[in-house]
């Protein structure tokens, strides 16, 4: 493999975009806990409740600093890195960050002062309020993004024109662009990953309080509504999981080939582990069902589907990273359910709290659905290569042409040092905020909060 400008940049918007991926689901399913914990305090007036969403509150914070300055860098990438990507996209690429950052940016980060420094500062209701738009804003960011990135798999809602600098796509369709053919499915399981990703958080480091008896009575109140964000998010999965294989197979046929590794056009094999042979055209099954992937697309074992021998060799994705990453997301992501269900099993009987073996599977469970996530994008960008927008630019079009192979290698290490150093930042505030746990009667209603841990 040469290390040319455009491999070092694919290897640099890799790296930022994968490190940068950590943190927003992370905000979207925390969000989603925050909603419900101080829905359920002001319903209840159990300050236990309280306690627990003014802690994640703090967990919420980090990660969404975090987050917005990982997500910076990509932005800029573009002009550095990718200028002829985007000459070409910039009025559809644009449009849909313009987008986020109205509808979306604005919104959370507006009221995100009153969420961190409201509490007792402001009414209960406006700061409920302020925890919705929020968690909103949250979601809708993951909107917009994934409108954008959905159009370059499945373009819609645009014709090319000849510019100044060249070719470019315009919009002619604003909402067929953003409900292209893919946007919608791909939404919807992002979506869902991002509340494992967050009840994740939640449930591990809960599990390790029960586990050590400390802040019990929140650790409870915690466990319990990520459990439930987690049961609802992974039955979530299963559903939207199927939906968009059934689109990758309908509108990017060849990616959905190289995730099955699926050779000869014709009954697609369920392929659970093998080696996929792009040499020798093969694929060495060791565990496959015959027929298995054409049952699920059709219901018909014996639907042909088509396979990479449908497509010219310099059209066709790498199998093997495609084919070995889908499984480990596939993997990663039944684990994550198995460990939820076991678990929401356990609660509904009362065992939960006793089990320290199922507690101890929640803790190292938070790596589960960061790993899925991670995996998921990377076999969704590597299968649509070699396309940086289906059918209509090539990756190795869309490359800034002045940019050097030593000046991305320049830059690709300071990224890395930098991220490195902030990752290690985020794992040791990370660490004091559990280690220190939740502060208990720090509101104004301290004998109140004392009186509620005693009883629960």
């Amino acid at each position: 493999m040469e290390l040319d400008a455009l491999m070092l940049s694919r290897i640099q918007f890799g790296l930022t975009a994968a490190f940068h991926y950590l943190y927003p689901p992370l905000s979207i399913g925390l969000g989603v806990v925050l909603v419900l914990l101080e829905g359920l305090w002001l319903r209840t007036g159990n300050p236990v409740w309280h306690d627990a969403a003014r802690y994640w509150t703090k967990v919420f914070a980090l990660t969404f600093a975090i987050g917005v300055a990982t997500g910076l860098v990509m932005e800029f990438e573009f002009g550095t890195n990718w200028a002829a990507y985007s000459r070409f996209v910039g009025d559809v690429f644009g449009s849909a960050l313009a987008a986020e950052g109205v509808f979306a940016f604005f919104l959370e980060s507006g009221f995100l002062a009153v969420l961190l420094f409201g509490w007792d500062r402001v009414p209960r209701w406006l700061h409920y309020l302020s925890t919705c738009m929020v968690c909103g804003g949250a979601h809708f960011s993951a909107v917009w993004i994934v409108v954008a990135n959905s159009w370059m798999h499945t373009p819609a809602g645009y014709h090319v024109v000849q510019g100044p600098n060249g070719m470019r796509a315009e919009i002619t369709d604003f909402w067929a662009m953003v409900f292209n053919p893919s946007s919608m499915e791909r939404l919807s399981h992002v979506i869902g990953g991002a509340w494992i990703a967050g009840a994740a958080v939640v449930l591990s480091v809960s599990a390790w309080w029960l586990l050590r008896r400390r802040h019990e009575a929140v650790a409870k109140a915690s466990l319990s509504v990520a459990l439930a964000v987690a049961l609802v998010a992974c039955t979530w999965q299963a559903v939207t999981g199927h939906w968009s294989a059934e689109g990758v197979a309908k509108n990017q046929p060849a990616k959905f080939a190289a995730m099955e590794g699926h050779f000869k056009t014709g009954p697609a094999d369920l392929v659970v582990l093998g080696h996929p042979d792009a040499a020798s055209q093969t694929t060495s099954a060791v565990i496959a069902i015959p027929g298995g992937a054409s049952w699920l697309l059709t219901g018909d074992a014996k639907a042909s589907v088509p396979g990479l021998d449908a497509y010219k060799p310099e059209d066709r994705p790498p199998v093997a990273p495609v084919f070995w990453s889908y499984r480990l997301m596939l993997g990663t992501a039944l684990l994550m359910m198995a460990v939820v269900f076991v678990a929401a099993i356990q609660w509904t009987r009362g065992a939960l709290w006793t089990s320290r073996f199922t507690l101890g599977l929640l803790v190292p469970a938070v790596l589960l659905p960061q790993i899925a996530n991670q995996a998921g994008w990377f076999a969704a960008e590597v299968g649509r290569q070699p396309w940086i927008v289906q059918d209509l630019m090539r990756t190795k079009d869309a490359v800034s042409r002045t940019v050097s192979a030593s000046e991305v290698w320049i830059s690709l290490g300071m990224f890395t040092v930098i991220y490195i150093a902030l990752f290690i930042l985020f794992i040791y505030l990370l660490n004091e905020k559990v280690q220190h746990g939740p502060d208990q009667g720090d509101s104004a209603h301290g004998p109140l909060l004392r009186l509620g841990r005693a009883g629960a």
